[in-house]
């Protein structure tokens, strides 16, 4: 987002709070959401696919308890192990499972995404 311009409500959040912000992501594997196919279509329930292979999803998928806080502003090996750029999913109102990939997937790197900064 930030390449083109744009502002997520992470951002937004970050800008008028400062260092006061915290910042929680939430994830899943595979499951179920209510999207609609296109900006103007109607929104109905929706299979969400596997995650692919490569991306944080996929690896939260194998971590063991399954549901678990990461702090991304520590350090750590918690912490650690969100700094490396992968393959992140976002679905919103609109989900597209014929081109996911292309549609749902960007590169990110969850310790900058989501830990705190000193700066802005």
């Amino acid at each position: 987002m930030a390449d083109y311009g744009e502002l997520n409500v992470g951002q937004l959040v970050r800008e008028h709070y400062g260092p006061e912000a915290v910042l929680i992501g939430f994830t899943t594997y595979t499951g179920t959401v209510t999207a609609a196919s296109d900006w103007i279509g109607r929104q109905s329930g929706k299979r969400v696919r596997p995650a692919l292979g490569n991306s944080y999803e996929h690896h939260f998928m194998m971590l063991t308890p399954r549901i678990f806080f990461c702090p991304c502003a520590t350090t750590g090996p918690a912490s650690n192990a969100v700094r490396d750029p992968r393959l992140e999913r976002a679905i919103g109102v609109i989900y597209m499972p014929q081109t996911e990939r292309q549609s749902h997937y960007f590169k990110a790197c969850l310790s900058d995404q989501f830990g705190r900064r000193d700066s802005f």
